[in-house]
């Protein structure tokens, strides 16, 4: 998977060329779920879409799956995971956005060069077990951690896909003698349809590591049955793995939960095995031994526009003969030179009558203007003065010798936009159009306010309007013109999703232009609601 040609498919043609609003740019895989496409954010970040297959959006029991991965997705966020940017449990289909990790999975990457070596199998064990770390912490145990749910990207790996996850503490949903799970990196209490801990993914994460250093499953392949029997009634073959890597993968695959090592333990021990490279910062450099090159990424697909404009030539190209008009050739009769000499007459005189009706409408045009530009400046010259007022301004204006001539106004330069990239807005804060932008409390211009579900935006002191055009469309021209006649203090955000550009007038004339680039699509009962966005601002305008 080194060019890009291997990473990114070009789309088929039964692909759709949007999701949810994203432009598909490539299609990255396809699997048993649905289909993965990349695309970009509004501002250009790639992003992965998964898209569930229709037949599966019917399925009562997949669509349980699929919304807790997005609410463990959503609670899940670290250094060792790909974040999630967005969703649609309801969606037709279902989709989920989540950062694009330009990186093979584990299982890619092993299956293209074969084992890994050692630094590189403990680089992995420490970037996992610090990414269990964060998702254990959110209260999640992941309990589908294999070789493909790990990607490989150029500073580390990633924990990705969350669709069997439960929370902490709980056990398992499904009735008794059905396990979830992958066979090959079950724990026996999961093999055994038992209770699910965090030790559960420790296990699994000591059948991944050993399937980095051998290029196999440690327990085998073959059918379910016999995998799961293996795992629950027979010790591991640890002697094929290198020795070095013994001790710490059978703590992870010990049979009793209690005894395997905790992630906080596993990565002080790989830190410790590698010595002065970890303080040095060197896995970047094994993984690029590891992945190969970072491909290219595909450029974001353009939106298409309905009226294409191109700038002026400085000079128009000749107009093409017209149907009528005969070949230029030389007249041999003299009769033939009196009929072209006519002919010629004829067009210069339809030419000629044709430019003097334009130029007689031009100069139609040029007067009104001139005089409307009097009347303007007539009735600019009678109107008070801030300072001496009507009285000596009409007195000037009549008698001529009243004082200077008053000089004809200069236009006054658009305001300058004032950028403030990636600002947060949640329950607690505020965003304030003067400076200090982003506040710790609630007395900024604009707030957001939650109830149950769903959010919105609300200011005591400015209009919002959401605009409904393509993205890229808001700038000062535009707000200025949809917020003037705007009364509305409140934006539902129930139909907003990233690329949703919001215009806000404040009474002092300021514009602002909010751009949504991260927004959960429901709020969850036991998290705060929050947006990010990027907002330009236009002062005095």
């Amino acid at each position: 998977m080194n060019s890009a040609t291997e990473v990114f498919q070009p789309l088929r043609e039964d692909d759709p060329q949007t999701a949810a609003g994203y432009r598909l740019a490539a299609r990255l895989g396809a699997g048993g779920m649905g289909r993965v496409y990349l695309s970009h954010t509004p501002g250009g970040r790639p992003v992965a879409i998964k898209v569930v297959r229709p037949e599966l959006a019917e399925d009562p029991t997949f669509l349980r799956r699929f919304r807790r991965e997005v609410e463990a997705a959503r609670r899940v966020r670290g250094a060792y995971t790909a974040e999630l940017i967005d969703a649609d449990v309801d969606g037709t289909p279902p989709w989920l956005a989540t950062v694009y990790v330009p990186g093979p999975s584990l299982s890619e990457a092993v299956a293209r060069r074969g084992p890994l070596p050692v630094p590189a199998v403990l680089w992995l064990m420490a970037g996992v077990a610090e990414a269990l770390e964060v998702i254990h912490g959110a209260g999640i145990v992941h309990r589908d951690l294999k070789p493909s749910n790990v990607l490989l990207a150029a500073d580390g790996p990633r924990v990705i896909d969350f669709g069997i996850s439960l929370a902490s503490g709980t056990t398992s949903p499904t009735a008794t003698g059905s396990a979830i799970g992958t066979p090959q990196y079950m724990a026996p209490e999961q093999a055994l349809a038992g209770e699910t801990t965090v030790a559960t993914d420790v296990f699994a994460l000591g059948q991944t590591a050993a399937f980095a250093a051998l290029g196999e499953p440690l327990y085998g392949d073959g059918p379910s049955v016999s995998v799961l029997f293996r795992i629950v009634h027979s010790d591991p073959d640890l002697s094929r793995l290198p020795e070095s890597l013994r001790p710490l993968i059978a703590r992870c695959l010990a049979a009793d939960p209690d005894d395997r090592a905790t992630p906080a333990e596993i990565v002080a021990w790989c830190r410790q095995r590698l010595g002065k490279d970890a303080d040095a910062g060197g896995g970047p450099a094994v993984w690029r031994e590891v992945t190969g090159p970072e491909p290219v990424v595909p450029a974001p697909v353009p939106h298409p526009t309905s009226v294409h404009t191109r700038a002026l030539d400085t000079q128009p190209p000749l107009p093409p003969p017209m149907a009528w008009q005969p070949p230029m050739t030389t007249p041999r009769t003299p009769e033939e030179q009196r009929r072209r000499r006519r002919r010629t007459a004829l067009i210069v005189t339809a030419a000629v009558t044709a430019s003097a009706a334009l130029l007689t409408g031009l100069a139609w045009t040029v007067m009104d203007a001139a005089d409307r530009a009097r009347q303007r400046s007539a009735a600019a010259a009678t109107s008070p003065g801030p300072a001496s007022g009507g009285k000596a301004a009409g007195s000037a204006g009549a008698g001529g010798s009243g004082g200077a001539a008053p000089s004809t106004p200069k236009a006054s330069k658009p305001p300058a936009p004032v950028p403030y990239p990636q600002v947060r807005l949640d329950e607690k804060n505020s965003i304030g159009i003067k400076d200090p932008v982003r506040r710790e409390d609630r007395t900024g211009d604009i707030r957001l306010d939650c109830e149950k579900n769903s959010c919105e935006l609300v200011s005591d002191t400015s209009v919002i309007v959401q605009l409904y055009a393509d993205p890229g469309t808001g700038n000062l021209d535009t707000c200025g013109l949809l917020t003037r006649p705007a009364t509305q203090h409140k934006l539902p955000l129930a139909a907003s999703a990233p690329g949703t550009e919001i215009c806000v007038r404040h009474p002092s004339g300021d514009i602002a232009l909010l751009v949504i680039q991260i927004k959960p699509v429901v709020r969850l009962p036991d998290l705060p609601g929050w947006i990010t966005a990027d907002m330009t601002v236009w002062r005095a305008a």
